[in-house]
């Protein structure tokens, strides 16, 4: 196959599998920005955990609330749980390396809070962790998966959400992802300033 052929396919791989998220995502998207408006309204915070580029997603994602999307506005609370590396170096290697996100959101978390956790495969045992400290500390749980939800999905109870990005490549989820995150941040501005 011709480097262009693989090129080429790429590209219509991904077309495919975003046509695919708009029609079968909008509804939980939907859910999503309305549960982090009402966070944020409410004067709570989200906390977002991921690994490797879920963990660029995480920082990505807290960047575009606390900074601005594409509208000026006040900051909005959002911290990536992914980013001190003392924090997280030293929670790995005093206690375990599962426990590096599940720490913080027992320290950092309180009810009414809401845990943005991302992972393509659902078996991040980190991410895992974090959700079920999230559940002792009555944070709602937003998640961003892929393939079947993997360990993840059975965690997650009737009043969290989950956004399953509709594809088994890693690749291919992490690019919903991003465009899910840019949504969301639209979603968010809109509603917070009036934008139609």
């Amino acid at each position: 196959m011709l480097l262009q052929d693989i090129i080429h396919q790429n590209f219509a791989e991904t077309i495919e599998t975003q046509q695919n998220a708009a029609l079968s995502l909008a509804e939980p998207i939907e859910q999503a920005a309305q549960c982090l408006l009402d966070t944020f309204l409410a004067g709570q915070k989200l906390l977002i955990c991921g690994n490797g580029g879920s963990a660029a997603d995480a920082q990505h994602f807290a960047s575009e609330l606390v900074n601005r999307f594409e509208h000026e506005r006040p900051g909005l609370p959002a911290v990536a749980l992914t980013t001190d590396s003392s924090i997280l170096t030293a929670i790995a290697n005093d206690h375990a390396y599962d426990q590096v996100f599940a720490r913080q959101v027992r320290v950092l978390g309180q009810a009414g809070d809401v845990l943005v956790a991302i992972s393509t495969s659902g078996h991040s045992a980190n991410v895992l962790e974090a959700i079920k400290a999230a559940r002792e500390r009555e944070l709602r749980v937003v998640a961003l998966t892929g393939r079947d939800g993997g360990a993840l999905a059975p965690l997650l109870c009737a009043r969290d959400i989950e956004i399953r990005a509709p594809t088994g490549r890693t690749a291919r989820a992490q690019e919903i992802h991003l465009v899910v995150i840019h949504i969301l941040c639209d979603l968010i501005d809109r509603q917070l300033l009036g934008i139609r």
